[in-house]
């Protein structure tokens, strides 16, 4: 009797355990995004004596995160979506229409492709944006983004859409549907839950990604957040409560799109 009782408590403590080490940081930076300097420092693990969204104020409009907060929604947004489109479209392709060689040739180049680390293409990347005179505009950062998240967005999708059954396409092309129509209208629909999270994974390695926004963009106008970030601590003239709000700003997006996003992602997980 204690033996299972203790098999059914570990490992239960082991996650709640794995939960807090997760969250605990994340806490105490969003404790310290209302606190002063002085209180930071002499008491780092109280509460605020005062909640104010002063820092949030700070760090919103004098270190410009506003600014850098929209471009990188815009950059992880645009690249997300069009990675999940072309993704999809060429998942499809691979699974349901009928060219076996040419299609096992492309499996083989979209493997080859996750295996070529992304810090080996930066040189390459800019030489080739500067060509096309690219650098220090947002498609330097989109087209890579959407370069590198295409393989494995046809590997996930491709893993979903062979489970659907061939019938319900079979039904639509005896209703006249064309091959544009049964994507949109049947496969589309039915991979909700796994295109939801494509889109979340790839907005997120978009949304966190640092070497090249950092290389590819100097000018501070198109600075992305991460890279911004590193900027701060002189910005804010060693604010670090601004700059726990700062980081708390950068947060926001990626707990709303889960928040928004949860429901199609545990469908995913379940099937």
């Amino acid at each position: 009797m204690r033996g299972s009782l203790l098999r059914r408590i570990f490992p239960h403590a082991i996650l709640v355990i794995y939960i807090g080490l997760i969250l605990f940081p994340l806490g105490w930076t969003l404790n310290s995004s209302f606190k002063t300097n002085k209180e930071i420092i002499t008491a780092p693990w109280s509460f605020p004596t005062e909640f104010s969204l002063l820092n949030y104020w700070n760090a919103w409009t004098g270190a410009h995160v506003g600014h850098y907060f929209m471009n990188s929604v815009i950059n992880s947004t645009v690249s997300a979506i069009v990675s999940l489109a072309l993704g999809t479209a060429t998942a499809y392709a691979l699974t349901r229409m009928s060219f076996p060689k040419l299609s096992l040739v492309l499996k083989r180049i979209l493997i080859l492709a996750l295996l070529v680390p992304a810090a080996s293409l930066l040189v390459p990347l800019y030489m080739l944006l500067r060509s096309l005179h690219l650098y220090n505009t947002p498609l330097a950062l989109i087209l890579p983004y959407v370069t590198l998240g295409l393989p494995w967005t046809v590997f996930m999708v491709s893993s979903f859409l062979s489970s659907i059954p061939n019938e319900l396409e079979e039904a639509g092309i005896m209703d006249g549907i064309s091959i544009y129509g049964l994507l949109c209208r049947i496969i589309v629909p039915i991979s909700l839950p796994s295109l939801f999270t494509v889109f979340m994974l790839n907005f997120l390695t978009s949304w966190n990604e640092f070497i090249m926004a950092n290389l590819f963009l100097t000018k501070e106008k198109l600075r992305t957040l991460p890279v911004s970030m590193v900027a701060f601590y002189d910005q804010l003239n060693m604010n670090y409560g601004s700059l726990c709000a700062a980081i708390m700003i950068s947060v926001i997006p990626v707990v709303v799109m889960y928040l928004l996003l949860q429901r199609g992602i545990m469908e995913n997980i379940k099937a």
